[in-house]
């Protein structure tokens, strides 16, 4: 009797088990996928006072590279790596190569907090440290949706990736307020903050959590992660170096090295897809791009990565080097002030995110999916005729806007790739919907800077070297301080500085000024005004090219196919 009551009660047992197993994993990768992004941002708006700590001067000849290595690498490593993370969790165990990530990620938070140097030794000390966190947070960000899937039923896995999704998002934004607080203390804590998260982490994630996906069977395609890391890795610093000045020029597109970067990483990537269609254990499964759902879901996330990816950092600019100083604000207190005013953004986020999955589970990613990238697309044309001097309410109800579409394509879209391929590919799989959404993300970051610095070159100079003048200072200072690559006067904005006193002060003419005079020159409002109308040139252009990849990005959504889709996962229910 004993016995029989026991084989009646062991399933119930495993059932519950289950229940309580897939709520651990949804908590322990909420937490990893929150932290990895929250150090994106954190770090982005702490660079202000990262700068002041290490004594380097961000207008100096060549301390603009620092700057972008600082913003760029983290996203370049993850890039180059998710795929091949993800392939090492199908062969050996996601749970394995996601417990690794975070204790690689929090060793090198403590690495970071402890930079013995100053100047540019201390700026390739951060970078140097930040690349292995990227590779930490490639072993969690490429085995975390892969880990969820395996836990959750396919009638629960939107829910379940979305509140994943929305983590990730929220904490880029909740980094903008915490790196705002936290720097205002001591630059060092941006990044120790992270270290009890990721101790927790890893002792909650080796003690609680299990592999219990299917594996794949094959060994390591040696020459498919050397030729995909080093091609993708060649075009995305062809990119960042594309953005820097180079030979007297505002930007290095010129430069002959940029060109060979990128063509270069071109061609690896097509000798890379060749390897790939030849070996017997591929990291890049094309035959994954059979499938409509897979195919159409990640072209989306591509698109919509690279429309709304460098939108942050363009945000950002747009208040710290322009709304906030005309309105009062010192250029010091910018970086705060400006992640408090894009909390309607986070907002949007928070709402539609996890109603938008868990809706999908039940009616299909499709409709979710295409009209969140058309309520992206109406936020965005919303900001492209707004002025720049603009009443914060329709600002910020726009950008809610933004949140609410970004929210209600990410969940489900993510729960469509992961839904549409078998059980021993889901590592693959989610590695290659971040190496999509990582690379987007770059190349956007990349391109609007290259956008807004082709609006800036065509003015700034002459509207800088007239308003000086106009205001005292002598033509050849005049013509010397108008020199200033534009992309300069963008990452003055970032950090929070007022370029004018900077560049200045070494000649003493404040001195020889009158003291109102001077005090105009270097105030608040001055150069703000100054370079507003060049500065909308490329806000125009950004925001125009974002709305047409929205588009596109909500066409290629909408062609994933139908609601039932026919792949050779057995346990898949409605995804597209």
């Amino acid at each position: 009797m004993i016995g029989d009551v026991a084989e009646v009660e062991s399933p119930t047992a495993a059932i519950e088990e289950n229940s309580r197993y897939r709520w651990v994993a949804l908590s322990n990768t909420t937490m990893a996928v929150f932290m990895s992004a929250l150090d994106g941002s954190i770090v982005l708006i702490s660079l202000p006072a990262i700068f002041r700590g290490i004594h380097l001067n961000p207008l100096a000849a060549g301390n603009v590279s620092y700057l972008l290595w600082m913003i760029m690498g983290y996203r370049l490593v993850q890039a180059a790596l998710v795929v091949t993370v993800g392939r090492l969790g199908d062969l050996y165990g996601r749970v394995r190569i996601y417990n690794a990530g975070f204790v690689v990620f929090t060793v090198a938070s403590i690495l970071l907090s402890f930079d013995p140097f100053l100047g540019g030794h201390g700026a390739q000390w951060l970078i140097g440290w930040r690349f292995l966190q990227a590779i930490g947070g490639s072993m969690l960000a490429a085995n975390s949706a892969a880990i969820l899937t395996d836990a959750f039923p396919a009638d629960q896995r939107g829910f379940a990736l979305g509140v994943n999704q929305i983590a990730a998002l929220g904490g880029q934004f909740i980094g903008l307020i915490g790196g705002g607080l936290l720097a205002a203390i001591d630059w060092r804590l941006v990044f120790w903050v992270n270290v009890p998260v990721g101790v927790f982490g890893t002792v909650w994630a080796y003690r609680k959590l299990r592999d219990n996906g299917q594996r794949s069977v094959g060994r390591i395609d040696w020459w498919g992660n050397l030729t995909f890391a080093v091609g993708l890795g060649m075009i995305l610093i062809g990119v960042t170096n594309g953005v820097q000045p180079y030979d007297g020029q505002t930007m290095g597109w010129a430069n002959p090295s940029v060109w060979g970067l990128i063509l270069g990483g071109l061609a690896l990537l097509v000798i890379f897809w060749f390897i790939e269609g030849a070996t017997a254990s591929p990291m890049f499964q094309r035959r994954l791009f059979r499938i409509r759902v897979f195919t159409a879901a990640n072209v989306a996330g591509l698109l919509s990565s690279l429309a709304q990816g460098g939108l942050q950092l363009v945000l950002i600019i747009w208040l710290q080097g322009i709304w906030l100083p005309e309105h009062g604000h010192s250029f010091s207190s910018t970086p705060l002030w400006a992640g408090i005013f894009l909390l309607p953004l986070t907002s949007g986020f928070l709402v539609a995110g996890p109603l938008a999955g868990h809706l999908s589970d039940r009616y299909g990613a499709r409709p979710f999916a295409t009209s969140g990238m058309l309520v992206t697309a109406l936020g965005l044309c919303g900001l492209l005729v707004l002025p720049l001097n603009f009443h914060y309410a329709v600002f910020a109800l726009l950008i809610f806007l933004l949140g609410v579409g970004v929210g209600m394509f990410s969940a489900p879209n993510s729960s469509s790739i992961m839904g549409s391929v078998r059980p021993e590919d889901r590592g693959v799989a989610s590695g290659m919907r971040a190496t999509f959404q990582n690379s987007g993300t770059a190349l956007s970051i990349g391109v609007f800077f290259s956008l807004m610095i082709t609006g800036l070159a065509r003015h700034l100079p002459s509207t800088l070297r007239g308003g000086l003048e106009h205001h005292g200072v002598p033509h050849a200072i005049a013509v010397h301080v108008s020199t200033l690559p534009p992309v300069s006067s963008l990452f003055a904005s970032v950090l929070g500085l007022n370029p004018l006193r900077l560049l200045l002060a070494p000649s003493g003419v404040l001195s020889k000024l009158p003291p109102a005079q001077a005090r105009r020159l270097v105030g608040p409002r001055f150069f703000p005004q100054l370079i507003a109308g060049p500065f909308h040139d490329g806000l125009v252009i950004v925001f125009a090219v974002a709305v047409a990849l929205s588009l596109a990005a909500a066409l290629a959504s909408l062609l994933r196919g139908p609601r039932f889709p026919s792949t050779a996962n057995r346990d898949a229910t409605p995804v597209a």
